[in-house]
């Protein structure tokens, strides 16, 4: 990856404020969530997409939703070290857009699911989408309901991904 002429420090900032932007809009939309749902309230909005409120122990998909607790500290280490790494990466390649654009949104998410872990002892998920063809893999074709940290987090895999295919493809 190349170095930027622009000073880590300076960059990083740039970056640090775009997690921070998305954990604020995460966080935001969790509370008016919590203050004005019940669990597993919902409302219509579209005939493929509803606000819910849900509860997730687990990872993705629920993984490990089932354990004893252990979970909740796992994935808040995980979180924290994640964000570690981010904040190391971010000072070494500020300059490199996509890379560092990839990274903030992971690490806004990341963060804001630690704290809801931490707060709670558990992720709050309110995203609902479902159509009949997701039936097969889903419960009545409900995707697993989701949030904006989930939604940045993925958004920055995929930029990853993209940046590494362009990185890859210029090396050519």
């Amino acid at each position: 990856m190349a170095r930027s002429s622009k000073s880590g420090g300076a960059g990083m900032l740039h970056w640090l404020g775009l997690a921070f932007i998305i954990l604020i809009a995460d966080q935001f939309t969790k509370v008016l969530i919590v203050g004005n749902y019940k669990l597993h309230d919902s409302t219509y909005v579209t005939s493929f997409f509803n606000v819910v409120r849900a509860h997730n122990p687990g990872a993705a998909f629920s993984f490990l939703a089932d354990g004893s607790g252990w979970q909740r500290w796992f994935f808040t280490g995980v979180g924290v070290l994640a964000v570690g790494f981010i904040v190391w990466m971010l000072k070494s390649h500020p300059g490199q857009k996509l890379f560092s654009f990839a990274l903030a949104c992971v690490m806004g998410g990341a963060v804001g699911n630690v704290i809801d872990r931490l707060v709670h002892g558990y992720v709050i998920d309110f995203l609902d989408f479902h159509w009949d063809w997701l039936a097969p893999m889903f419960h009545r074709g409900h995707f697993p309901a989701f949030n904006v940290a989930d939604s940045a987090i993925t958004i920055g895999a995929v930029c990853l991904i993209l940046d590494e295919l362009l990185r890859v493809r210029r090396g050519k």
